[in-house]
């Protein structure tokens, strides 16, 4: 092996004639990042733009982060997204199973293979002796590798760390002076040298196989043609293409997308609002919204409007992926947010709104509500606000607010007041009224009204409110200005 070089090609489909397939395969230790989103977004795309197959992958084999609750989470948010796939843990098929954890015989035959070579040997170096050994090659200005001091151990040496009861990992033994070439669909030709890589675990001290091993296998057996992941896996790609080269098994092609940072440019965290993509969907934004503003994260198209899923695919290119990284804008998602308020029906839109209404109000109501307050919002919490003004009781007028409303005089109120009781408040009839009474215009006019209906000097058109407002509600609120 010792001078070969590997080299893979560019992101077009399979020339052996396979479906292009593409996959997403997140770790069930937390909600879903957007970030990891986005890159389950992309693969769905590439999958879909070559009429390929998209497969959800499970990788738990840390047993003690892995949970059930969280991969749950994690197929919610997804399917919400409108993320589906092909085959994954709840859709199995003959390349399955799709959860790692249940595929230790898989992996232990490929182990046997490598292990028969002489191409593993067990490490008993303790966390702390790494951790030391890392720290020295830092100080001394080397890039941190492993030093091999277990390589070469004998077996009677191996014996007896293991009757100290230290359980070693398996490590992979990196050939030297080996080319690892391949061409990364994102960022082009790659190269690394073996001598730069130390040898590295791919089995856990408790028999479980490790990332670089066991995503390696499972792509390739899988029939993983395109692999799509952050740039935070670029160092990893070499490493994994010399475990299938040795395994003889099947390489994919690999491009390794930006990272998503925000509008700062800093590492997505908390300080951005919360990165998880189920914090968004609770606060109401729409999928869509959230697909379209991800879309153009990273990945540059010359379709600027509103796009559905197929849309997307139809449009995604992988070599617009960019190679700079991704700044998610809440700003710009609310863009889009807006976008997709203004095209749902009143229908959607009130399925929408539910959490904002308050229980009890007659659907001929709720439904004028939501006509009202549509144009104006583009988050539930934005309708609540206003639920509480159409519905509820109006906190005290500010001083300069009350003034205003005071100045437009008692006759004013009083007409206004009336209409509103005779013309089931109807703003047309309200404005006529006050008119007739005062012979007020404009500002003068609409100004006070507003404001002693709604408590606010701007907001959504004032007809359709009124029209949601439970009977007797304008008019008291008009009559407390008419004495």
């Amino acid at each position: 092996m010792s001078g070969s070089t590997v080299k893979l090609a560019s992101s077009s489909p399979p020339a052996d004639g396979r479906p292009a397939t593409a996959r997403f395969a997140p770790s069930p230790t937390g909600e879903l990042h957007l970030g990891n989103a986005r890159t389950a977004l992309f693969n769905l795309l590439l999958a879909r733009h070559l009429q390929g197959r998209f497969i959800l992958r499970v990788e738990d084999t840390d047993a003690e982060r892995s949970k059930d609750l969280h991969l749950a989470s994690q197929l919610d948010d997804l399917r919400w997204l409108g993320i589906d796939w092909d085959a994954g843990p709840d859709r199995e098929d003959e390349h399955g199973p799709y959860r790692q954890s249940q595929r230790a015989g898989i992996y232990e035959k490929h182990f046997d293979v490598l292990t028969t070579r002489g191409l593993t040997y067990p490490c008993f170096c303790t966390a702390v002796e790494l951790e030391v050994s890392r720290r020295t090659q830092l100080a001394s200005g080397r890039p941190p590798r492993y030093a091999g001091t277990c390589r070469d151990l004998t077996a009677e040496q191996q014996e007896k760390k293991r009757a100290a009861g230290i359980a070693p990992t398996t490590r992979f033994r990196v050939p030297t002076g080996k080319r690892i070439e391949f061409h990364d669909f994102v960022h082009g030709e790659q190269s690394f040298l073996s001598d730069d890589i130390g040898d590295f675990v791919i089995r856990r001290a408790d028999g479980s196989a490790a990332f670089f091993f066991s995503n390696a296998v499972d792509d390739s057996s899988m029939g993983v043609t395109h692999v799509l992941r952050g740039e935070d896996h670029l160092t990893n790609t070499p490493r994994q293409l010399m475990i299938l080269e040795a395994l003889g098994l099947a390489a994919p092609r690999y491009g390794h997308v930006a990272l998503l940072v925000g509008k700062d440019g800093a590492k997505l965290s908390k300080r951005h609002g919360d990165p998880n993509l189920r914090s968004y969907r609770e606060r109401g934004y729409a999928s869509e919204a959230i697909a379209n503003h991800l879309f153009r994260l990273g990945h540059s198209t010359s379709e600027h409007g509103f796009l559905t899923l197929e849309q997307m695919a139809a449009a995604f290119d992988p070599a617009h992926l960019g190679r700079a990284p991704a700044r998610f804008d809440e700003e710009q998602l609310g863009v889009w947010q807006k976008e997709w308020v203004h095209r749902i029906s009143v229908d959607t839109a009130r399925a929408w709104l539910a959490g904002a209404i308050p229980a009890g109000v007659d659907e001929r109501a709720a439904l004028a509500f939501v006509e009202a307050v549509k144009p104006n919002v583009t988050l539930p919490e934005e309708a609540r606000a206003w639920a509480d003004v159409v519905f509820g009781e109006l906190p005290p007028l500010a001083s300069e607010d009350e003034q205003l409303v005071r100045s437009a005089g008692t006759t004013y109120f009083s007409a206004a007041a009336t209409a509103a009781a005779a013309n089931d408040n109807d703003l047309k009839a309200i404005v006529d009224a006050v008119k007739s009474a005062t012979g007020k215009s404009g500002a003068a006019l609409y100004k006070p009204l507003r404001l002693a209906l709604t408590g606010r000097q701007h907001g959504p058109e004032l007809a359709p409110l009124l029209k949601a407002m439970p009977p007797g509600k304008a008019r008291e609120r008009l009559a407390r200005f008419a004495a």
